[in-house]
This record gives C-alpha cells, structure tokens and sequence, in this order.
C-alpha cells in the first residue's frame, strides 16, 4: 500500500477520513470519478507517499459543471435557514472529526500539530458564522420619491462559486468560502492545492455524507483536482460568476485578467508583507511573544506572517538581543510532536526560495543575527526543515520588498516619530496585515487613522498573524481587495437587486419627468 510508510496514527485518520490508498480527485458528491494523471502527496514531515489521487481533466470537469448547474436550480429554492441548517449538520461532523482532519493537515501540509486542530476549528467557527447569518440575509427599504410607492433591495445567489486554495490553509481558506456560499444559495466547486490534495478529497467525504443524508442533489459541493490548467478551466468559464482564489499576487494577476476580461468577479486574496511597528512605549514581552509567532508559525508560510519588525532605535537593542534569545529556544521538527514549535517548509522548491533570499538579503547589504541553513539528519530525512533566521536590513532592499513563504525576520530600525515607522511599514505593495506595539494611545490611533497603516488588517498590541471569524479578512493594494469571513464578507457571494412596487393606479415616472400619451 501507498501508506505503508505511516505510522498508525496517521493511518487511523487517514481511515476515519475515507481517503483510499488511490483516490478519484473529482467529486460532484458522493460520486467521486477521475480519468487524469495522478499526484502523489508526500509529507514534508517524514518524505512519506500518503496517497495518490487522479487529477480531473476537461470532460471530468464538464461532468461536475453539469450537475453543479442543475444543483444550483434547485438548491437556491431552498429556504436560506433550511441551507443553514445543512452547514450546521458539516460543522456538527467537522466536530466529531476534528482530530483526525487536524492531524491530516499537519502531516500533509507541515504545520503543527496544534495548528491544524486550530485551522479545522476556524471551519467549524464559520459553519456557526453561518448558520446566523443564514437568518440575516437583509436588504434596506427606501423611501420612493413618487408617491405610492414602495423601494427596497433585496440579495438573490449568484450561482456556481469557483474555490481555488492554497497548501497553507488547506481546508480553513475553502470553508470560508463554501459555508458563506451555500447559506447564500450558492452552489461551489474547489480546486485545492495540488501540494495537499488529500485535504480535499477528505473535506468532500464529510460533507458529501451530509448532503446525502438530506436528500440533497449532487453537485452543491463539487471537487476539482490538478495544477494550474485545471485552475484555469474554472477561471475562463462564462458559467462561474464569481472565482475566489488564494495564492501568489502572480497567480492572482493572471486570475484577474482572465475572470475580469469576462466580466466575471473576482475576489482576491493574495501575498502579504506583514510588519510590526515597535515603538520606544512599547511592552517588549508581549512584542517579542508577538512577533516571533508570527515570524516562525507555519514555519512562516501564512499569508499574515510577520515578515518585517520595524523598531525604534531607542530600544531596537534591547528588542534585538530578546529576539535572538528567544530563536536560541526554538524547537524544530516533527510537527506531530507538540513539544516542537517549527515544522517543515511544504517542498523543496520552497526550502529552495528560503535559501536565495537569505543569500539575497546580505548580497543586497543586511547582516544575517540569527543563521538559518537546512536541517539534515535524523528526523530531518525530508529535506524540508530549516531553521528560523533573523536579518537586519533596508526596507528597500529589493527582497525585503518581495514575499518570501519561509520563516525569514528582517530587523528594520526607524528613527523619530511613529509616522516615520508607518511610511515604512507601507512602503511595499502588499496591504494584507499589520500591527503596532504600544501603550501610547496616541501613538495607536494614529496607526489607526486613515492616514495610517494602509493595510485590510491594522493590530494594536497583538501581532499580524491570526484572524477571528467575526471580522471580514482580507488586504489592500497588490494583496487583492477580497474580503472573506466575517461582517458583511457575504454579500460578494450574492446579486444586488433593487425592488420598486407601485400600488396606485397611476404610473407617475422618476424626476417628475411627463410622458403623456
């Protein structure tokens, strides 16, 4: 068998998620079919097969498209808090499989253990998310300018929903997606990342059992499999009115012109380059706690990693040498033993990318604090494990400027007033996250304001990493715009409609215009 080389607890879940030593990647359900090449997933844990699953190829994907269409006439029709009622039974299974599915997306992707229980948990969060907000999709009523008349707007489903994810949050990002969409009448297809394709396949057994068990037609949750072509299938469909896609602000680009060039919708969520302002009022604890989570979680390859600590000069010294004091303490490996802290980067081309831009950074004139390098040796046979590295730099240094998925800290000073450390902090084209540390109100509503930090995300006092549900996610400039989650994050997955209902017998027009005949 393909899993022969994982130990039995990934074994275990791998049987509690359904996932087969060979898996079909195109699902419209419960019938899961494929006629593609296969992918093999291998943990950057331990390099081991965990399994293999065939990709999707064209008439697969005009079989999905098909029956997400006729999915989507009838489920629309369904009362919103009834289809609330559904994603309320997913989050109820996503409960009961919490530890299996957790455990699947630390060996698969490489994140902590601990990590991917909290990822299966943000899914969980939003099912709850919209189950309320199922009861709460409001339009406004307006006062007519004619009399006898009555105005208001109303939200109506868009259709087919296109998800493309990437390997970092391998399930989190997708349900964010899927659960605002079917409350809102919306019926989805995912293509997740090729790198953590068994994520997928698990994803789509749970809520494919749902979805049977209410009698519901196949096609509401459809799976996609494959690289980037089969993205693109998605992307110029005339049939997908809206494409939500994570991923590199390259991919991002090429989505934009391919979904805007049909007049589709877009929405975006893409690179960050996260910084933390450290001012001379800040709580150096907290700051250090802050940031080194931030740098080294997911071994820095979360879209909110904290890529940037912009600190004052007066005590840039004192943060510094707790910093590196701090690193000395990491622990590296196994990210199915929660004693580690740092797992490993998801492939080779990753750890690849680590290493120029350590190389880049003292080229372009940094100094290297804390050295990385790639880990070999017992439990490290992967070759994807490196260690956290610390480098003080120029915020116009060209790779300071550019996003690096990999647990890179740049060490930034600044001087003066913290208007100065904000002009850094939005000096580059990314907007997604940002953070200051201090006990200074002035200093944090001036963060705050609108002539402060640029970006979608703006923390006082805790770091750039990490969202709630509650509060729509997304960034600004080349991070794309989207919003996804919380707050009134739904309304992209909707049409607007205006409503005006005359009840007199006269047809009076707008602006008092005459038109008698």
């Amino acid at each position: 068998m393909a899993t022969a080389t994982v130990d039995s607890g990934i074994q275990d879940a791998l049987k509690a998620l359904k996932i087969k030593e060979l898996n079909d990647g195109t699902s419209t359900g419960s019938k899961f079919f494929s006629s593609g090449e296969i992918i093999d997933s291998h943990s950057p844990a331990d390099g081991s097969l965990i399994a293999q699953v065939r990709t999707t190829t064209k008439s697969d994907y005009e079989e999905v498209m098909a029956k997400a269409g006729a999915a989507f006439i009838e489920w629309r029709q369904k009362p919103a808090p009834l289809r609330g009622e559904v994603v309320r039974q997913f989050g109820q299974r996503l409960r009961e499989l919490k530890e299996p599915l957790g455990k699947l997306v630390s060996y698969e992707m490489g994140k902590s253990y601990q990590e991917g229980l909290g990822e299966v948990q943000e899914m969980i969060d939003i099912c709850d998310f919209a189950v309320g907000l199922s009861r709460q999709l409001h339009g406004l009523t307006m006062h007519s300018e004619r009399p006898g008349h009555r105005m208001y707007e109303q939200y109506h489903p868009l259709g087919i929903v296109g998800i493309i994810s990437a390997f970092n949050f391998p399930v989190a990002v997708w349900a964010w997606n899927t659960a605002l969409a079917w409350v809102c009448g919306d019926v989805c297809v995912w293509k997740p990342s090729e790198k953590t394709p068994l994520c997928g396949i698990a994803c789509q057994n749970i809520i494919a059992e749902v979805l049977e068990e209410n009698n519901l037609p196949e096609g509401i949750s459809c799976l996609i499999n494959g690289d980037y072509k089969v993205g693109e299938l998605m992307t110029h469909d005339k049939r997908i009115p809206l494409v939500s896609a994570t991923g590199s602000i390259r991919m991002g680009k090429i989505v934009a012109q391919a979904v805007g060039g049909r007049l589709g919708k877009s929405l975006l969520e893409l690179g960050g380059n996260n910084a933390i302002i450290v001012t001379p009022n800040a709580d150096i604890k907290m700051t250090i706690i802050g940031a080194v989570f931030g740098a080294v979680g997911t071994a820095g390859q979360r879209c909110t990693s904290t890529r940037r600590l912009i600190v004052h000069e007066s005590v840039y010294d004192k943060v510094k040498e707790a910093l590196t004091a701090a690193y000395s303490q990491l622990r590296i490996g196994n990210p199915l033993d929660e004693s580690n802290h740092v797992g490993p980067l998801i492939d080779k081309d990753a750890v690849k990318n680590y290493q120029y831009a350590i190389e880049q950074v003292v080229a372009q004139g940094g100094k290297l604090l804390v050295e990385g390098g790639v880990l070999q040796g017992e439990g490290y046979e992967s070759g994807c494990y490196v260690k956290p590295a610390i480098a003080e730099a120029e915020n116009s240094y060209e790779i300071v400027q550019h996003e690096t998925f990999a647990p890179i800290l740049y060490l930034i000073p600044y001087s003066g007033e913290v208007d100065n450390a904000i002009a850094i902090q939005n000096g580059v084209v990314q907007g997604l996250s940002s953070a200051i540390m201090t006990s200074d109100l002035r200093e944090a509503e001036k963060f705050l304001a609108a002539s402060g930090s640029d970006c979608g995300i703006a923390n006082v006092n805790i770091g750039t990493s990490g969202a709630e549900i509650g509060g729509a996610f997304g960034g600004e400039k080349e991070t794309g715009g989207g919003r996804e989650s919380g707050s009134d994050a739904w309304k992209i997955y909707m049409r607007r409609q205006t409503n005006t209902i005359n009840y007199t017998k006269d047809l009076p027009l707008a602006q008092g215009i005459k038109f008698d005949l």
